[in-house]
C-alpha cells in the first residue's frame, strides 16, 4: 500500500514533474532542427496557412512518438542499470556526447538545400497530416538520437515504470506539439519578413543552442552537478 504521507506525495509529485519537463525537452529537441519535416511545416505554413503547417507537425510529432516508444521499449534494460552510480554517469556522458555531434550536424547543414519552389495545391488537412508522419517515420535514425536523449536525461523511472513511461511519452508528444504551434505562430507572424535565410538562421540558432547544451550538461555530469 502506498504511503500517502505528505513528504512522499511531495517526492512523487517533484519525480513526475521531472519527468514531464524531460520529455518536454526531449520532444522540443528531437522536432526542432530543420529537416525536411521542419522545412516543410514552414513552407505549409507560409504559402497554405498555419492550420496546414501545424498537422504537418502533428504528422511528425506522432511518428517521434513512435520512435520514442520504440527506443524506450529495446532500453528497458537500463531500468536495472540506473541506479549504478558508475553507469547511470558513462550513460549521461555518452548521451551528451551523442547530442554535441547531434547539434555540430545541426549548425553545418544548410536546410535551403531542402526547400520546394512551388507547392501546386493544398491538399486536404488530412494529406498533410499523413505526409508529415511519412517523412518522419522514413528516418530510423532518428532513433539514435532518441537512445542519446534517453541515455542523457535518464528518461526511466524504476520506481514506477509504467506510470513514468506513460507519463513520459505523453510529455514527449506534447514537447514537439508545443515547437510546432510556437514555429507556426512565429512563421504566420513574420512569413512577410522571414524568408529562406532566416531558415538558415534559425537552424544555426537551433544548432548552437543544442551544442551550449550537450557541453553543459556533460560539465555537470562530469561534477555530479545533477541530482537525478
Amino acid at each position: 500500500m502506498t504511503d500517502l504521507t505528505l513528504p512522499n506525495i511531495w517526492i512523487e509529485f517533484s519525480s513526475t514533474l521531472q519527468l514531464v519537463l524531460k520529455g518536454l525537452i526531449v520532444g522540443i529537441i528531437i522536432s526542432a532542427p530543420m529537416g525536411p519535416v521542419g522545412i516543410l511545416c514552414i513552407q505549409r505554413t507560409m504559402k497554405k496557412g498555419r492550420i496546414y503547417g501545424i498537422v504537418t507537425g502533428a504528422g511528425a510529432a506522432l511518428s517521434d512518438f513512435l520512435y520514442a516508444l520504440i527506443t524506450g521499449l529495446g532500453m528497458s534494460f537500463v531500468v536495472d542499470l540506473i541506479e549504478q552510480g558508475q553507469t547511470l554517469f558513462w550513460l549521461k556522458l555518452m548521451g551528451s556526447i551523442m547530442l554535441l555531434i547531434f547539434g555540430i550536424h545541426t549548425y553545418l547543414q544548410d536546410p535551403r538545400k531542402g526547400m520546394r519552389t512551388t507547392m501546386k495545391r493544398k491538399g486536404t488537412l488530412f494529406y498533410n497530416f499523413i505526409s508529415g508522419f511519412g517523412l518522419t517515420i522514413s528516418n530510423p535514425l532518428i532513433v539514435f538520437l532518441f537512445i542519446a536523449l534517453f541515455n542523457m536525461f535518464t528518461f526511466v523511472i524504476p520506481e514506477d515504470y509504467i506510470f513514468g513511461q506513460i507519463v513520459g511519452y505523453i510529455s514527449i508528444i506534447a514537447g514537439a506539439m508545443l515547437w510546432w504551434l510556437a514555429l507556426t505562430y512565429i512563421i504566420a507572424k513574420m512569413k512577410d519578413n522571414f524568408g529562406v535565410r532566416g531558415i538558415l538562421y534559425l537552424n544555426r540558432g537551433i544548432g548552437s543552442l543544442v551544442i551550449c547544451s550537450s557541453i553543459v550538461y556533460a560539465i555537470m555530469t562530469l561534477w555530479n552537478l545533477w541530482v537525478r
